[in-house]
């Protein structure tokens, strides 16, 4: 038994040297660690008890010592010596934490301004991109112009033979639509009804709209910028984010500064739609003639003239402009190398009887006589508009007339002439509408004198006089265009002057036949030019003339034609009366 006790002894202390050796390194590590912090934040030494105490059943007289030894955290042995303490003044501990928050800092800016940089590089290429690609798609068939006209004018999918006037001109809008005409932009010239956007539309609807974009013109800038940017899907940076990454917007401009933007993405379109289709986009303006004659809307038809004939030269881009008044050729006709016109008249006889048989079919299923589609076309002509208005209306003769009238009252409310008890306050409108009126009459005088103004073939050939042979006996050149602009009486593609339809020819002629007309509009002339005289006279008063004085006028001597005025005063009579 007691061998064996001390068997056990034995094993026990070995065990529990083991153990407190490794217990002693650890702490031995800790503390080390312990005064290290303390010297850089200078923290006084203190002793600590080792924790928790060895069980004292466990203990023996060889490790009770070791255990209940106060241990310094900050030394590693008795014999450590203590830190060195930092000598007086010198700040090295807190210049090193400076330049660790500087360095820090300045990482974390670099971080930042790095990574905002490459975010809005990356989203500035990937919006260009997203522009383009959006343009690209403007393009592709299927287009909300030709929807809202197949809605708006009822044509069925696919249309029928009767719902649509095939007309002279539409094998050229088609060739040129399709992309077979290129290396010109075009001008299409015609009055308002007489079918120029019809047969743009129904050359887009053959192709499903594809390569082709459409928008209508405006007289305001902006809304001629946003037209054309639906047109082609086009944000003008509206919907640009850079400003969030410190980049400056592109927005910030005019309306035709974004206009110019819009047209230098469209030339990058272009080429690469050349390079897949082998050939050219289209873009049709209509209505160009509601873009204002100033100073602006002449800087925007430069503009889209310009582009016009680089693209036409370069076979990227072929424009087609619409437009019902002369001016819009005038201001083109200055630079233009590569543009063809293309006028557009009023349906010839046959064509029109055909067109109002068609009509008539299609909404009433009936089919008139010859005789009615003579008397039709007699009083209306081969405007599209007109005879679409009649081929509704079930009194069609009446109708007719009604057409005339509204334009007969459209006319004399624009140009009626107030006679020889007028006013001088309005002598400028009044030089304007005698001047109308003296158009008129010239054209219902030429017409008498015509030898034909009736063809089996071709219709009506309505009077009509050269443009500047119109100014003369207007006897002003700038009333004309705006004439032409009130659709009163129109300037043709080739410069000549004449009513803008045959109903409103018809107008001139029954005004003109009223009794007295004439001799209404002389005296009107009359009362202008004495007004005009009024205004060019000046009255001269004498007031020294007393007493019976008077002036005596003279002729100079020694010629010259230099006159004399002496004043002669009556001498005065004695008091005796001699």
């Amino acid at each position: 038994m007691n061998v064996r006790g001390l068997w056990l002894s034995d094993i026990t202390a070995v065990a529990m040297t083991v153990f407190t050796s490794r217990h002693v390194a650890r702490f031995k590590i800790a503390t080390r660690l312990g005064r290290r912090a303390r010297e850089i934040l200078h923290i006084p030494q203190t002793t600590r008890r080792v924790w928790p105490p060895l069980h004292p059943a466990l203990s023996s007289t060889t490790t009770t010592r070791t255990f209940r030894e106060s241990a310094p955290i900050s030394g590693s042995g008795s014999g450590s010596e203590p830190p060195p303490k930092p000598e007086d003044g010198a700040p090295q501990p807190l210049f090193n934490r400076a330049i660790e928050s500087a360095v820090t800092t300045f990482a974390s800016v670099l971080v930042l301004g790095v990574g905002f940089a490459a975010a809005g590089y990356v989203y500035h290429k990937a919006y260009k991109h997203m522009q383009l690609a959006k343009i690209e798609n403007a393009f592709k068939p299927g287009d909300p112009v030709l929807e809202l006209a197949a809605f708006g004018k009822e044509i069925p999918s696919p249309p029928m033979p009767q719902h649509w006037v095939q007309r002279e001109e539409q094998s050229k809008i088609d060739a040129i639509i399709d992309g077979s005409e290129r290396g010109h932009y075009y001008l299409i010239m015609g009055d308002k009804g007489c079918g120029k956007s019809s047969m743009l539309l129904e050359g887009m609807r053959k192709i499903e709209g594809e390569g082709c974009a459409m928008f209508e013109a405006h007289s305001d800038l902006e809304l001629f910028r946003i037209r054309l940017g639906k047109a082609l899907d086009y944000e003008f940076h509206e919907d640009y984010i850079g400003g969030y990454f410190s980049e400056r917007g592109p927005r910030d401009t005019t309306a035709l500064l974004d206009i110019e933007r819009a047209m230098n993405k469209l030339e990058k379109v272009a080429l690469r739609h050349r390079e897949r289709k082998k050939k050219p986009l289209i873009v049709i303006i209509n209505q160009t003639q509601l873009i204002r004659d100033d100073d602006d809307g002449r800087d925007l038809l430069e503009l889209l003239q310009q582009r016009a004939e680089q693209w036409a030269a370069a076979n990227l881009v072929t424009m087609i402009f619409n437009t019902d008044d002369y001016w819009v050729l005038e201001r083109f006709k200055q630079l233009a190398t590569r543009m063809e016109i293309i006028p557009v008249m009023d349906l010839p006889k046959q064509q029109a009887l055909s067109a109002l048989q068609r009509y008539r079919f299609r909404y009433f299923k009936e089919v008139l006589d010859n005789q009615t589609l003579e008397d039709v076309y007699d009083r209306v002509g081969g405007r599209l508009s007109f005879l679409n208005r009649v081929a509704k209306s079930r009194d069609m003769l009446g109708t007719c007339d009604s057409i005339m009238e509204t334009e007969k009252t459209w006319f004399l409310n624009q140009c009626w002439i107030l006679g020889s008890e007028m006013d001088d306050d309005v002598m400028d409108q009044q030089k304007w509408a005698s001047a109308a009126m003296v158009l008129a009459q010239a054209l219902v005088d030429k017409e008498e004198e015509m030898d034909k103004t009736y063809d089996a073939e071709t219709g009506h050939v309505l009077p009509s006089y050269p443009m500047h042979k119109a100014q003369q006996i207007m006897t002003r050149s700038d009333f004309i265009r705006e004439l032409d602009r009130l659709n009163l009486f129109t300037i043709t593609s080739s410069a000549q002057v004449r009513a803008s339809s045959v109903p409103m020819h018809r107008a001139f002629k029954e005004i003109c036949a009223e009794p007295g007309f004439r001799q209404y509009l002389t005296e009107t002339l009359d009362r202008i030019a004495d007004i005009e005289s009024l205004g060019r006279t000046r009255e001269l008063v004498a007031k020294d003339l007393v007493l019976g004085g008077i002036y005596c006028i003279s002729k100079a001597l020694g010629g010259g034609g230099k006159l004399e005025v002496k004043l002669k005063q009556k001498e005065e009579e004695d008091e005796d009366g001699t």
